[in-house]
């Protein structure tokens, strides 16, 4: 992907591991990508990853993977908008890093650094999961994290 303009672009990691009505958590990743298409073109989808639950361990694994779209979205917006996805498709936050139908956390938007009560860019613990590094990796290797200054792909790498 190096030959898109990252400045105009956000990445958003996706991750469920419960069944809903969409489905299984493949079904679910599908849909909150078809959903994605509201809030901006969506470029690039990565493949989907089975993985092990970090922090709340006691709950089924996670189907995880990393999409990139194009928004006239600002950030806020942008996260206010997937945190709607989230509520349509039946998240509910019962659990701090427990089960969920559908998750969906704002990674980077271009080269924006930012920091709200809301929302923070890049997003704080991206850099020490593999499970967010590896899909984004596949679809967006080249983009530079604008506070550490090394690529997602580097990043990766020194995990």
């Amino acid at each position: 992907m190096s030959l898109l303009d990252f400045n105009k672009l956000a990445a958003v990691a996706l991750g469920s591991n419960l069944s809903s009505g969409f489905g299984d958590r493949e079904a679910n990743l599908r849909e909150a990508v078809r959903r994605l298409a509201a809030l901006g073109e969506v470029k690039a989808v990565s493949r989907f990853y089975d993985t092990e639950p970090v922090g709340y361990l006691d709950q089924p694994k996670f189907l995880n993977g990393a999409a990139v779209i194009e928004t006239a979205l600002e950030p806020l917006d942008l996260l206010r908008g997937l945190l709607g996805i989230e509520h349509e498709m039946g998240r509910e936050r019962l659990i701090d890093k427990g089960p969920r139908v559908i998750d969906l956390d704002l990674l980077l938007y271009g080269n924006r650094v930012m920091s709200t009560e809301e929302l923070t860019l890049p997003h704080p613990e991206m850099q020490a999961r593999r499970f967010v590094l590896e899909p984004l990796g596949e679809i967006a290797g080249d983009w530079v994290h604008p506070v550490l200054g090394e690529t997602v792909g580097e990043l990766l790498r020194r995990l």
